[in-house]
């Protein structure tokens, strides 16, 4: 608890950064749990995701978003994916600009650009600086950014192995507003359904456990969702673009499929804190990343925290 005399602070920090700079680890990391989606690959994260941080100086509440691509495609997945992580901008107090260490490149000029235009206070947050294998270019390189924005704070950190982390969100919290009283349940996570989560964790195993080319071309939704004291049922389907698609999902005999569900279903039992029955079917639906409607389905929409 903070101290009698200590002012509390709480606010909205939205995480942006091109794709693959480690933006959901972060949040996770921060957590202490498990809640945005991660895998070696891009375009994993397709929301705005938020996760709550209770400290004893305040809280925080922050907007994982998806990677931002300075040319996005034509594409309306892609298109939204860019939309839902600028827009999240509008609900931050504060930025955490998220780059891997000793990389700068077009997207991430294109980022800055963004900011720029949006005039909020940013924090530059350097990571992945566990994979540095010559340590003493890390200080060249922050020099060398340090320059391009007028940034509230710099801070090198290793989401993975969690070096820094603590000190970033107590960093941030400085430049957060000063409030009476915590505007938020600590107990609270997310803004997220139980629902949602367990779509995302589905998703994570299967685009896991496929190649380049499906993990694109697919999507997550819950059928049904049946919470009881002992057990949960759920019924989700994979939704993919071709025939060719879904033969590869489910794999010779449906082993790759019954694999997919045998993790996912791990995985959300440890959210749950409760044995789950997952039931899982491979449908097609051509062209649903141009869908409007279908994007619309998948809570491509974006919820608001409620407040208690």
């Amino acid at each position: 608890m903070a101290d009698k005399n200590e002012t509390l602070h709480a606010g909205s920090v939205a995480i942006v950064g091109r794709p693959n700079v480690g933006k959901s680890t972060l949040l996770n990391r921060l957590l202490g749990q498990k809640l945005s989606i991660t895998a070696d690959k891009p375009q994993i994260t397709r929301h705005r995701i938020l996760g709550l941080v209770d400290l004893p100086a305040g809280q925080i509440a922050l907007l994982d978003t998806p990677g931002i691509h300075r040319i996005p495609g034509k594409r309306a997945l892609n298109q939204a994916l860019n939309r839902t992580a600028l827009g999240a901008l509008a609900e931050a107090d504060l930025v955490w600009f998220v780059v891997a260490a000793d990389r700068w490149d077009d997207e991430d000029e294109h980022i800055l650009a963004a900011l720029r235009r949006e005039g909020l206070p940013v924090m530059l947050v350097v990571n992945k600086i566990d994979r540095l294998r010559e340590r003493e270019r890390l200080l060249p390189y922050l020099e060398r950014v340090g320059v391009l924005y007028d940034f509230v704070e710099i801070l090198p950190v290793s989401a993975l192995k969690g070096d820094n982390a603590q000190r970033l969100a107590e960093a941030a919290l400085k430049h957060l507003p000063a409030v009476e009283e915590r505007p938020y349940d600590p107990d609270q996570l997310t803004d997220r359904s139980l629902r949602f989560v367990s779509a995302e964790f589905i998703r994570e195993h299967l685009v896991r456990s496929l190649g380049e080319e499906v993990p694109h071309a697919a999507a997550v939704t819950i059928d049904s969702f049946e919470e009881k004291p002992t057990l949960t049922r759920i019924s989700a389907t994979i939704w993919v673009e071709r025939d060719g698609q879904k033969a590869i999902v489910i794999g010779r005999g449906g082993e790759r499929l019954k694999s997919i569900g045998s993790k996912a279903r791990k995985a959300i039992e440890q959210l749950l804190g409760t044995r789950v029955f997952l039931e899982l079917w491979v449908k097609v639906r051509p062209g649903w990343q141009d869908d409007p409607r279908f994007l619309r389905e998948l809570e491509l929409e974006e919820p608001r925290w409620p407040k208690t």
